[in-house]
């Protein structure tokens, strides 16, 4: 018998597994940006949830509905109409953020429409990433960033910092955060210090502000925050 709390075989991506490890067990997930259906399949096969997916590319579709998923042939800049609000326990946006035309829109809408979000997105405030920019002026291609400015999806680059601002803009909370890789030859204490410079990727769970009632309302969100 499989072990369900376990990242799935197939997700060799730390995002991927680090998604996965934190959605429960028969969920309700919407997953943007889906893709081919790698972390979306994992979720359905293994934590059995009830998963629906979007996504922009038909290849991408095909892909997802040969291995049974349940995706929609859409464009998130124009909204999640399709869903009435609190449809979904869990809305993963998941490297894509910074390739969509309305980031603000669409993540209001995911917070429409799910009572949690997950974003992850590379981020543009990495080390490597800014020296490579000081030292040979040019725009940063990476692993993680592979595109030539004159030929790229990115039209929103930006740093964890920026993410972190945009939050409080929106008024949104932090419920959990993930900095990654978390192995390295940094040592994990100044990881967590400098994570704008130290954080490859990063994944985000979000959700609206809820008014403080007492002593009680605010704790249990924060507890389950980390760096």
């Amino acid at each position: 018998m499989s072990d369900r709390s376990a990242p799935h075989a197939s997700l060799s991506r730390d995002d991927h597994a680090f998604i996965f490890e934190t959605i429960p067990e028969n969920s309700r997930v919407l997953d943007l940006g889906c893709g081919t259906g790698d972390l979306l399949g994992a979720l359905v096969e293994e934590k059995l949830v009830f998963g629906r997916g979007v996504e922009i590319s038909a290849d991408g579709v095909a892909a997802c509905v040969s291995r049974g998923l349940s995706v929609y042939h859409g464009d998130i800049n124009e909204g999640l109409s399709e869903w009435t609000d609190g449809s979904f326990d869990y809305v993963i946006l998941n490297q894509t953020l910074h390739e969509i035309q309305r980031p603000l829109f669409v993540l209001t809408e995911m917070l429409r429409v799910g009572d949690v979000g997950i974003v992850g997105f590379p981020n543009y405030g990495y080390l490597p990433v800014r020296l490579y920019l000081l030292f040979s002026g040019r725009m940063p291609a990476t692993t993680d960033i592979p595109y030539a400015w004159d030929d790229t999806p990115n039209i929103h680059p930006f740093t964890l910092r920026d993410f972190d601002t945009l939050l409080d803009r929106m008024d949104l909370s932090v419920i959990r955060r993930k900095h990654l890789p978390e192995t390295g030859v940094v040592p994990s204490f100044i990881r967590g210090v400098l994570p704008n410079s130290l954080a490859k990727n990063c994944v985000y769970l979000i959700g609206k502000k809820r008014p403080s009632v007492g002593d009680s309302a605010g704790p249990e969100r924060d507890i389950r925050r980390c760096t």
